[in-house]
């Protein structure tokens, strides 16, 4: 805590013997308004006196030691003394008030941008991966590939030094493996339903994930939900149906995959859970999604070979008569997008809470579909946007009512 400096002017009556006071001791209460002490910022104490007589009592300061003695007496400028008290302290006060505000207010901006540039790359993402797809019917190789350059990037990311390499033991692999598997299988199954039917509707069926989400936490780590929570997947399941028993596109394949990348990325979320518990172990988001995205390039390769082979080079592509310089751009910018938006994300999370994170996800995907319905000149009928409505208003319901902590049952003796 800073000192407070303290100088007064004050009316001590001089004797005529001028080398002795006639007043022993100096009481401020006594004091009138115009003798009261003045306070400034720092660490010393001056007074001067006059008197009627004209005799004068030169202006001192001394220095106040820590241990609130007296160090030493200095002359001091007689015009500093002042009749009013001032606290220059309050000044700082407010400079510390204006710095916190203007904080608060670039704080606000960054994070606006950044919830901007999500939704700008998710949407970017979709465009790009459904174009690439719609062309190459091979999502095992595009997820391949987006993974591939989601490696590339997170290697040239940890040697330039952008984000702190993180030193990982062997227990911390064997934790991930798992948390690396099912990601790599929710990305595939999204690209085989990206494939298959319009994004619109994917993304219409991916609403279901607080379904698998309570129901996974209810049998895997004894999260029982509330009845506030149940009654907000009615809408979702329900919309959800509509939408499906409309869709144009509509085919078992793309809803399927759909269905089991809920299932897969919810698993992801329970898995984490469960197996990442030890705080000393665990990783920071960036990081961990940087170690699955290197581990799951690597998963990929075997399953990619088996069952598709090497379809992408470009003598088969131009065998197959498509644009090669057109296929291979877009791979290039959906894998980038998909992996910046994911980044995004993660910088989000940490700054705002996971209720937020899930309104602004569902916020988020309102956007990528109408955004994919607009650029792809998708039909939609009146009765499947109304269930499409109906599931993403379950879903902004749901991401509320998970805020809601139950009330601790009263414990009895």
């Amino acid at each position: 805590m800073q000192g407070a400096a303290i100088s007064f002017s004050a009316r001590f009556p001089l004797s005529s013997n001028h080398r002795k006071l006639a007043v022993a001791t100096f009481n401020t209460a006594s004091l009138r308004r115009s003798q009261r002490p003045r306070f400034r910022n720092g660490s010393s104490l001056s007074f001067s006196s006059n008197s009627s007589s004209g005799r004068f009592l030169s202006p001192l300061g001394c220095s106040l030691k820590q241990d609130g003695l007296i160090s030493s007496l200095t002359p001091v400028d007689p015009e500093a003394n002042s009749n009013d008290v001032v606290v220059q302290a309050a000044e700082e006060s407010a400079a510390a008030a204006a710095a916190a505000k203007s904080k608060r207010l670039t704080d606000t901006l960054v994070l606006g941008a950044l919830f901007g540039l999500w939704i700008l790359f998710n949407i970017y993402f979709n465009i790009y991966n459904k174009q690439v797809l719609k062309a190459f019917h091979y999502p095992y190789t595009a997820t391949l590939g987006q993974f591939a350059i989601g490696a590339v990037l997170v290697t040239l990311m940890w040697t330039l030094n952008l984000y702190k390499r993180p030193k990982i033991s062997g227990a911390q692999l064997a934790a991930i493996f798992p948390l690396a598997v099912v990601h790599t299988l929710g990305n595939l199954f999204t690209n085989m339903s990206l494939g298959k039917v319009a994004v619109s509707f994917t993304h219409t069926i991916k609403a279901m994930e607080p379904f698998f989400s309570v129901f996974l936490s209810a049998m895997f780590l004894g999260e029982a939900p509330t009845i506030w929570v149940i009654s907000s997947l009615v809408p979702i399941v329900g919309g959800v149906c509509l939408a499906s028993l409309t869709e144009v596109s509509f085919n078992w394949t793309g809803f399927l995959s759909a269905m089991a990348s809920n299932l897969m990325n919810q698993s992801r979320n329970v898995l984490s859970k469960k197996i990442m518990v030890n705080k000393e172990d665990s990783l920071d988001n960036i990081t961990l999604f940087s170690v699955i995205t290197i581990m799951s390039f690597f998963l990929m390769i075997p399953p990619t070979l088996f069952v598709e082979g090497v379809k992408f080079t470009p003598s088969y592509l131009q065998a197959s008569g498509v644009n090669i310089n057109q296929i291979y751009t877009r791979s290039l910018l959906a894998a980038l997008t998909y992996h910046a938006y994911q980044q995004v994300a993660y910088m989000i999370l940490e700054r705002v809470s996971p209720v937020t994170h899930s309104v602004a996800n569902c916020v988020k995907r309102v956007v990528v579909i109408v955004a994919s319905v607009i650029f792809f000149r998708t039909p939609v009928s009146p009765i499947n946007s109304l269930g499409t409505g109906i599931a993403l208003a379950g879903v902004f319901l749901y991401s509320r009512l998970t805020s809601i902590k139950p009330k601790p049952k009263p414990k009895t003796v």
